[in-house]
């Protein structure tokens, strides 16, 4: 095992505040560990700072009591990082433009914590990517900046996270730790670590295979949606209800596993992290047409529910073009303000390059953030009876409890529910998309 480096103020280093970031921190404090909050936004850290949480499903009690003990500090200095014992590095990993991963995240944070390595310090990296970035991209700036040698020097491992936002049931604790060495002294450094607060720690035998683990556990989800996703619109064609057939489906008590369709796939992890595989195969001259087969399904569906509006209109009498549309839900899942990678923004987009005159309802994304596209700045309409009644259509894109759906379907005449929400014995036209 590669000894601990002395007189470390801070057991553990977190580098990077968002959804993965400040639980896992959280976590660390609530067990009596002395941690060190960090990240590039100096007005995030302002926030957390002075005990506001800027994410909707965690509250701000559990930042202010972690402040309050002492445990955490939150520090915009990175001199600070030399202080601790082990580093986290929690950054996200996009996509650029042409679906070719974006490692620059995960760099520029390595080469912040480089200087600042001390023999004996464990570095970890939780950040979804391509087996190979923890022992060759990572490794090498850290190298690169410390003049220390990884496995000699100090300890490197990759344990992806596993945090599912707005998941009452998904504690950090209670969550199996996958984790994974560059060699066998940094996975027993990695799982003293993560043993602090996590029950159940299952190494592999390796950084890449960690990795892959984290890639096949969302590939696993993006193509089974994308089946889905495809069988409701061939069932729809034959009259068949895909919930029912789901439903039913799911009553058998083995080889089954329900997922449900929609109107695309959305958030961070499941939309990007299959591309990562593909671009990382084609190194060896691998052709990933099973994964890039179900993107194609999914990013189809948000003009499959346009085509149905489009459609529904016309059968009604009535243009898109200049029609009043309601888009409900911007976030990509369910009691969740995360409305990164949503498919609702790319169906407001359609309607809006038709000519109709698109509004939002999101009570957990009262307004759109600043820099998140071309949209920002917009407000989520109020919900009343009077608001109601001003749309000609309404798209049902993401279902969250507690939206009087009942309402929604008594004042607006057409509806296409992506969700299967809107109830039937209403006024309204429905149409499943």
């Amino acid at each position: 095992m590669i000894g601990k480096p002395e007189n470390a103020r801070y057991d553990v280093a977190v580098v990077g505040l968002g959804y993965v970031g400040i639980p896992l921190a959280l976590g660390f404090a609530e067990a009596g560990c002395r941690v060190l909050g960090s990240d590039a936004d100096e007005g995030r850290l302002l926030e957390l700072q002075q005990g506001h949480s800027p994410l909707a499903h965690l509250p701000s009690s559990r930042i202010k009591a972690c402040l309050a003990s002492g445990h955490l500090d939150f520090n915009a200095d990175h001199d600070r990082l030399s202080e601790a014992a082990a580093v986290i590095i929690c950054v996200p990993t996009p996509l650029r433009r042409h679906h070719d991963p974006d490692l620059s995240h995960i760099l520029d944070a390595g080469a912040q914590v480089a200087p600042h390595l001390r023999r004996g310090m464990l570095v970890s990296l939780e950040s979804s990517t391509y087996p190979g970035t923890t022992r060759e991209e990572l490794l090498a700036v850290l190298e690169k900046g410390s003049g220390l040698r990884a496995g000699v020097d100090f300890a490197l491992v990759f344990s992806p996270e596993r945090e599912d936002p707005g998941n009452h049931q998904s504690v950090l604790g209670d969550m199996p730790k996958v984790i994974g060495g560059l060699t066998p002294a940094c996975l027993e450094r990695g799982e003293e670590l993560y043993g602090r607060v996590i029950k159940h720690l299952v190494p592999v035998k390796d950084c890449d295979t960690a990795e892959a683990v984290k890639l096949t556990e969302n590939i696993f989800r993006f193509i089974n949606i994308a089946l889905v996703n495809e069988l409701k619109r061939i069932y729809s064609s034959m009259g068949i209800d895909i919930w029912e057939v789901i439903d039913a489906a799911k009553t058998k008590p083995f080889g089954f596993m329900p997922f449900y369709p929609g109107p695309g796939v959305g958030g961070h992890c499941i939309p990007i992290d299959p591309y990562y595989l593909t671009w990382k195969a084609k190194e060896y001259h691998y052709d990933t047409r099973f994964i890039e087969l179900a993107g194609q399904i999914n990013r189809s569906m948000p003009y499959y529910a346009v085509n149905h509006l489009l459609e529904a209109l016309n059968s009604a009498g009535r243009a898109l073009h200049g029609a009043r549309v309601l888009v409900l839900g911007l976030a990509y899942k369910p009691g969740v303000s995360d409305d990164r990678g949503s498919p609702s923004y790319d169906i407001m987009d359609l309607l809006a390059a038709k000519g109709a005159d698109v509004e939002y309802y999101d009570p957990h994304v009262p307004r759109i953030a600043p820099g998140r596209n071309h949209w920002s700045g917009r407000h989520s309409i109020p919900w009343s009876d009077h608001e109601l009644k001003t749309f000609d259509a309404a798209v049902v894109c993401t279902p969250h409890r507690g939206v009087k759906y009942d309402e929604l379907a008594d004042h607006v005449p057409l509806i296409v529910d992506t969700c299967h929400v809107v109830p039937r014995n209403r006024t309204a036209k429905i149409v499943d998309a």
